[in-house]
């Protein structure tokens, strides 16, 4: 764990590098196993070498002991960055990864989402939008987009113009028994929740679907909802405005997928 960044880290110059923000219950991760697998893909994605997974343990156990969180509900973000050297955008001819972790609070919400459309869009053609990566600058401007409109959370469009996720959160709705969701191909991060909710959709009786649409497939949603680590399932109540109705099957999803650690 990397106490002092330096100046030329390749991470805080050019967001060369990945992070994974991780749920801690008392002291006991959540989906720990599926995050560092997809930083491992995001390695090879970027050509770093893995970070061995027990030094990161270890340094998540170290985050919470100094931030005194060990029996908190706390986030734990693990970034890996590309390290130091390099002129420019080339990296050093070898290149030494470094782990920064750090430990903070976070508290479940506990009422419904308010969203904005964002003007914000994502690059579906770019591979970093799959992938999560320290240049979050676009994520950045489109939740500050959405706090000076009234709202908490960001609703992105693809640069084609079809429905791709939130600021720091994937994107659901409902509508009969179907249960919709931005493909990856819409520049959409392969959230670990997204995964568990398209899982556990058909023991509700909903039948998951990916799919490529635009902002008015919103529109006749029975319910609209986002999910992410830390959240969980989080049902929406507003969009730009328009009060959205609520369905008692999210409720039963995010029942469903409450950890138990």
């Amino acid at each position: 764990m990397s106490d002092v960044v330096p100046p030329d880290d390749r991470g805080l110059l050019l967001g060369d590098g990945l992070f994974e923000t991780i749920l801690f219950k008392a002291g006991r991760p959540v989906l720990w196993d599926e995050h560092i697998q997809r930083l491992a893909r995001g390695c090879a994605v970027l050509g770093l070498a893995e970070p061995d997974p027990d030094r990161l343990e270890q340094a998540a156990a170290a985050a919470l002991s100094v931030a005194g969180l060990q029996q908190a509900r706390a986030a734990v973000r693990l970034s890996w960055t590309a390290g130091s050297g390099g002129r420019g955008l080339e990296r050093a001819p070898i290149i030494q990864p470094r782990l920064i972790v750090t430990a903070a609070p976070s508290q479940q919400p506990a009422t419904p989402a308010v969203l904005a459309l964002s003007a914000i869009r994502r690059n579906e053609t770019s591979p970093a939008s799959r992938l999560k990566s320290l240049s979050y600058l676009d994520n950045v401007l489109a939740r500050r987009e959405a706090r000076a409109a009234g709202a908490e959370e960001a609703v992105m469009l693809s640069m084609s113009g079809e429905l791709a996720c939130c600021a720091a959160a994937n994107l659901f709705w409902l509508q009969g028994e179907q249960l919709f969701t931005p493909a990856l191909d819409c520049g959409v991060l392969d959230g670990l929740m997204r995964a568990q909710v398209l899982a556990a959709a058909p023991a509700l009786g909903l039948e998951p679907v990916e799919i490529r649409a635009g902002v008015q497939a919103l529109d006749g949603a029975a319910a609209i909802f986002i999910t992410n680590s830390l959240i969980g399932v989080r049902e929406a109540a507003v969009l730009d405005g328009r009060p959205l109705p609520q369905d008692g099957r999210v409720k039963a999803l995010a029942k469903a997928l409450e950890p138990v650690s």
